[in-house]
């Protein structure tokens, strides 16, 4: 059975209408109903039920699309990670702070699929997460949830963690162990300023707290060392991801579990005029692996 005979009958089996296949291969309806008569003349049993009104699968044809659709997955696989060796390509990936160090599992198991093929880190700044991945700077970023940008694909997630909130050593807060999201609307967080989308900022930082009290924001602030710095002047007080608390130990800085905060995902992200080999072998490898938890 030829490659584009079982591509035909698994878009048949998708599909299930002779003319919507034909149309979404971009071949004639009577090239579709050859390969499918072709495939039961060869295997000697029917695949498809017809009539005028509908197209359904056998109990043949189910076993079939299952059995093929595995085997055409791992073959795309192979030929994805061959063209992604061949490339021998270095990813530029943009993260934030320490992540990179969370994520040498996935950067492991890419280096081993993919010999000749590499990962360097590039800096993310919280009040610019976009405009590396748009300008080139960076093939692929590691973003919180949700990217909602049309010229944006959003990978797989492989990151998941809490959130923290970074409070002056004398701050209040700072001997209770833990914080509330009500408690933000006591006290200033960090205004990101313009060029981070307000969907994306109030996704880590909300505008209201669960109840719907207004959290206030300002200072602005560009960088995280200079969030840190404003928050151990007693300035404000900010939403960080837990791995903020795990690799920094600033002092005059208290970091406290916000204990009713949702968790936060973390997935590549690439420009999709972008896509590559590289891209598609390194989003590949992190579905594979699955996130991991901070």
């Amino acid at each position: 059975m030829e490659i584009r005979d079982i591509e035909i009958f698994l878009t048949l089996a998708e599909e299930l209408h002779f003319g919507r296949t034909a149309e979404r291969l971009r071949v004639s309806q009577a090239r579709v109903s050859q390969a499918i008569s072709k495939q039961e003349r060869l295997l000697g049993v029917a695949l498809f039920d017809r009539t005028s009104r509908r197209v359904t699968l056998t109990p043949v044809g189910r076993r079939l699309r299952e059995d093929l659709q595995q085997a055409l997955d791992l073959l795309q696989a192979g030929l994805a990670r061959a063209q992604a060796a061949g490339t021998g390509q270095t990813l530029r990936l943009g993260v934030f702070g320490h992540a990179g160090h969370e994520l040498r599992p996935l950067l492991d198991a890419f280096r081993t699929r993919y010999p000749g093929s590499d990962v360097q880190f590039g800096e993310i700044s919280g009040s610019d997460p976009f405009t590396a991945l748009r300008t080139g700077d960076h093939d692929v970023n590691v973003l919180w949830l949700p990217v909602a940008e049309p010229d944006l694909t959003v990978g797989p997630i492989v990151l998941t963690g809490g959130r923290v909130l970074a409070v002056s050593a004398d701050h209040p807060l700072a001997d209770r162990g833990t914080a509330s999201l009500e408690d933000l609307a006591d006290n200033h967080v960090v205004d990101l300023g313009p060029q981070a989308p307000e969907y994306w900022v109030a996704s880590m930082v909300p505008t209201r707290t669960p109840l719907g009290r207004r959290i206030p924001r300002g200072p602005t602030a560009r960088t995280f060392h200079e969030i840190l710095s404003l928050v151990a002047a007693g300035h404000c007080v900010h939403p960080l991801g837990e791995i903020a608390a795990r690799y920094n130990k600033p002092p005059g800085i208290v970091f406290l579990p916000i204990h009713d905060a949702p968790t936060v995902q973390w997935a590549l992200t690439w420009r999709s005029t972008a896509d590559n080999p590289a891209i598609r072998a390194l989003a590949e490898t992190a579905a594979d692996l699955g996130p991991i938890s901070i």
